[in-house]
């Protein structure tokens, strides 16, 4: 049964959340699950925004089959090709052959060293480069070490949507509340998006620093990441805590 909620008129959340893990990573607790977080833009072309752990990629499938009713799929956008993000891939391949997969050069570098079958269905981006997928244009920035060297975060010029790969997530499964606003977040998540940080991508701090930097130059509205919340609101006060440092 398929399970997904609407970010904005025409995209909507596709993720799955994980309350079986002990451990993230098998190095980090995380008693209160966490959440795989996907996103699907229906446009005059179909656009999926990285994919999902394989211990939710059942539940992902349903929610992309849900969310496109019928419809194909025309382009998968890997912002981040870590295990829990990247590792349906194939599955996708398997049900839309047809699919574009845009990306980095070093991001598919990875997809082949872990044996993925793509040389078909690859376009190669690198920062700056534009796409537009109909209504939406998007623009790519490289986001280098945040956490991994093929990183980048896609920029909806059109609503100002950042999908942040890894960026300004937090542990914690979502459980129905997708948003920052539905939730308490400074009460019941910002100790969890601090130990995310900490452990995550504190370690990069330069190269996180060199990401909001390029953040400043763009108007975002609304930030989605791969684990946690959506950020539709109070975005300046998320964004200090990163450049902080938490």
């Amino acid at each position: 049964m398929h399970c997904f909620r609407k970010v904005t008129d025409d995209l909507y959340w596709v993720g799955a959340n994980d309350h079986r893990l002990a451990l993230f990573e098998n190095i980090h607790p995380i008693s209160r699950g966490v959440s795989y977080n996907s996103y699907l833009l229906l446009d005059k072309k179909t656009v999926l925004f990285d994919t999902v752990d394989w211990s939710v990629c059942r539940q992902f499938l349903e929610n992309v089959q849900g969310v496109l009713n019928g419809r194909t799929l025309d382009y998968l956008v890997i912002n981040h090709m870590e295990p829990d993000h990247g590792a349906s891939i194939e599955e996708i391949l398997i049900r839309y052959p047809k699919v574009k997969i845009i990306s980095t050069e070093k991001s598919f570098l990875i997809m082949h060293q872990f044996g993925f079958k793509i040389d078909d269905n690859i376009e190669q981006v690198v920062e700056g480069d534009t796409k537009s997928f109909g209504k939406h244009v998007v623009t790519f920035v490289a986001a280098p070490m945040v956490h991994w060297p093929e990183a980048m975060v896609t920029f909806d010029t059109t609503n100002g949507v950042l999908f942040a790969a890894d960026a300004f997530g937090s542990f914690g499964a979502l459980d129905g509340k997708l948003f920052n606003d539905e939730v308490d977040f400074k009460r019941d998540w910002i100790d969890e998006a601090r130990r995310y940080y900490t452990n995550i991508v504190g370690k990069y701090g330069p190269h996180v620093q060199l990401l909001l930097k390029k953040a400043s130059t763009i108007d975002i509205k609304m930030i989605c990441p791969l684990h946690g919340p959506v950020w539709r609101s109070d975005l300046g006060y998320f964004l200090d805590k990163y450049d902080r440092q938490l």
